[in-house]
């Protein structure tokens, strides 16, 4: 990657915006315990052009609930990434990262009833929450801006020019209503991206993401294009070092809900690695992202699953994160692929 990419410890921090009314800087950061799984992900994207930032906490708990929060608390800079209670600081560039939420979360017995956020919002009982992640990178850092106009972006230019990604080691916790867990180790992936960015552009994707406790990792990626063709892409961390993949065949098992249940995946690395990978969708988050083009209304899915990851016999928590746009007649871009 490093012919085509360019990437320094300045990309660390904030970048200049773009003159483009959707330009979005965002850092999401993912993290479980080795042992109890309990975890989640944050990011916040600041979209400075049109004066906020969006927050996104989600947190599975240990009995199946959820503990979310989504906001657009309003920004006047992208000279940092700190809004809304939400807080990413970097400690040292490419190696040592503190994320850190201070705030009131919605408490959701039951998953599926994000499918309605409105009445959620309404109803759902509140807790106050103190989230607390060390994260130190295990990894090389995989990404940055292509140096040539016809090098294609991890996610398509019209969703991010720049982005890069690392595995991470993480220590810290989750204090939700007066109960705190700790992640005494834990694991989990980080990234950031810059550019131009509509939620919709995506037509179809497969974001598949763990760190597991032995240090190895890895990241599997599957974006389709508008002709529904399909670019495969990804790592495996192994031994501290990545191995980029040059194919893979993924099967997904669903719900009558169209949602991820358990994952299949076979892989095959440039330099001749193989690896069956299983996964199991513990607990999920179905979320839409929706904006109106030309009077048009755009909506699509995010389903971001927490998934307990299998790969030789060891076991970890990371995401399966599925994105698609949805059609007026409420069918899936990329479902059953």
């Amino acid at each position: 990657m490093a012919a085509v990419y360019k990437l320094s410890p300045n990309d660390e921090f904030a970048h200049a915006p773009g003159p483009e009314i959707n330009f979005n800087e965002s850092v999401y950061v993912n993290a479980f315990d080795d042992t109890t799984g309990i975890g989640g992900w944050m990011r916040l994207g600041n979209r400075v052009n049109e004066r906020y930032a969006e927050l996104s906490v989600v947190l599975y708990l240990p009995d199946g609930r959820l503990a979310v929060q989504f906001a657009r608390p309003p920004i006047t800079h992208n000279d940092n990434f700190n809004a809304g209670g939400l807080k990413f600081e970097v400690i040292q560039p490419m190696r040592h990262l503190a994320a850190t939420y201070e705030g009131e979360l919605l408490i959701v017995a039951n998953p599926q009833d994000l499918r309605d956020p409105a009445r959620l919002f309404a109803t759902a009982p509140r807790e106050p929450a103190s989230v607390v992640w060390n994260l130190k990178t295990i990894s090389p850092q995989h990404g940055g801006e292509p140096t040539t106009a016809d090098q294609p972006t991890m996610y398509g230019r019209d969703f991010s020019l720049g982005h890069f990604n690392q595995h991470v080691s993480v220590t810290g916790h989750i204090a939700v209503g007066g109960i705190t867990w700790l992640l005494a180790p834990g694991h989990g992936w980080r990234d950031h991206s810059w550019g131009p960015r509509w939620w919709t552009n995506i037509v179809w994707y497969r974001l598949l993401l763990c760190t597991f406790p032995d240090g190895r990792g890895f990241m599997i990626h599957k974006i389709a294009d508008t002709t529904n063709r399909a670019r495969r892409s990804g790592v495996l961390l192994i031994d501290g070092a990545y191995h980029e993949i040059a194919d893979f065949d993924l099967v997904t098992d669903w719900t009558a809900e169209h949602d991820p249940s358990r994952i299949r995946v076979n892989v095959i690395t440039e330099d001749g690695i193989r690896a069956t990978i299983l996964g199991e969708v513990l607990a999920l988050a179905p979320l839409r992202n929706h904006r109106r083009e030309n009077d048009v209304a755009l909506m699509s899915r995010i389903a971001e699953g927490h998934v307990r990851w299998t790969w030789d016999g060891t076991a970890g928590f990371g995401m399966a994160e599925y994105i698609e746009r949805i059609s007026p007649d409420g069918s899936f871009a990329g479902y059953p692929l």
